[in-house]
């Protein structure tokens, strides 16, 4: 029987925000406003939080999560969820929800778990939106990708794709990347053993290994724009729109 499980990674260190995953944010802590989110998915089957830290492990299973705990020495959050993955046999769909998107969108996730449900033969599957603000264009911290017409990723960078060379095309917008990702559980294992490609390295983007080896990446397109928590100035403002909703 085909099941779904959600893995949140929650890091304590992080270069601009150590402890990220335990700022309150709104009265709680930020990884379990994700947790909730989580909750809140018609397509998840089981939800647990991978973590580096006793204190997030606490933490979580002191507002009811199921806390795991992972090496330390993790080169990224993909390879934090593959080692949890591996605990979790008998599901054969891994969600990797990023632990500092407190505004996830529930629908959101159970649509990466439908769409790897309903086609068995797809390895991954992510999800963007259409940049609506200029300034973020040429912000590098904003990932941008490219889609084929059956709407599978081309490539991801972090400068404008397509440069428009003219801005006469009718129909042109850039997609923003949203960090969320839908793994068949056989693909992820297989994932983190590949060693890091050049275009990988050359962005600094951990999807881009799955390109280069030849996997196909689906992408699907939402209107979601919520932000995510990188600095203490965003956790404020996340906590500014959860109080006012």
């Amino acid at each position: 029987m085909s099941s779904c499980l959600a893995v949140i990674p929650a890091r304590w260190s992080s270069s601009r925000f150590p402890g990220k995953p335990l700022e309150l944010i709104a009265g709680k802590p930020l990884v379990q406003h994700v947790w909730e989110r989580c909750r809140e998915c018609s397509r998840l089957d089981d939800i647990v939080i991978a973590t580096d830290d006793v204190r997030i492990r606490d933490a979580a299973l002191a507002f009811g999560a199921d806390a795991r705990m992972t090496r330390p020495d993790h080169p990224s959050g993909t390879d934090r969820i593959a080692e949890v993955a591996a605990l979790y046999p008998s599901h054969d769909r891994i969600i990797n929800v990023q632990g500092d998107e407190p505004l996830v969108s529930p629908a959101l996730i159970d649509r990466l778990a439908l769409t790897l449900h309903e086609q068995p033969d797809l390895p991954m599957v992510t999800a963007a939106n259409p940049i609506e603000d200029e300034f973020l264009l040429d912000d590098p911290n904003v990932v941008k990708t490219v889609l084929t017409l059956a709407g599978d990723a081309l490539y991801f960078s972090r400068s404008r794709i397509p440069f428009p060379r003219t801005r006469d095309v009718p129909g042109l917008r850039t997609l923003r990347h949203k960090g969320i990702y839908g793994y068949r559980r056989d693909f992820l294992l297989r994932f983190v053993a590949w060693p890091p490609g050049i275009l990988e390295q050359t962005e600094s983007l951990e999807q881009l290994r799955a390109l280069e080896n030849g996997a196909r990446i689906r992408v699907l397109l939402t209107d979601d724009d919520a932000p995510g928590v990188d600095t203490p100035e965003q956790a404020r403002i996340v906590a500014q729109l959860i109080n006012a909703a």
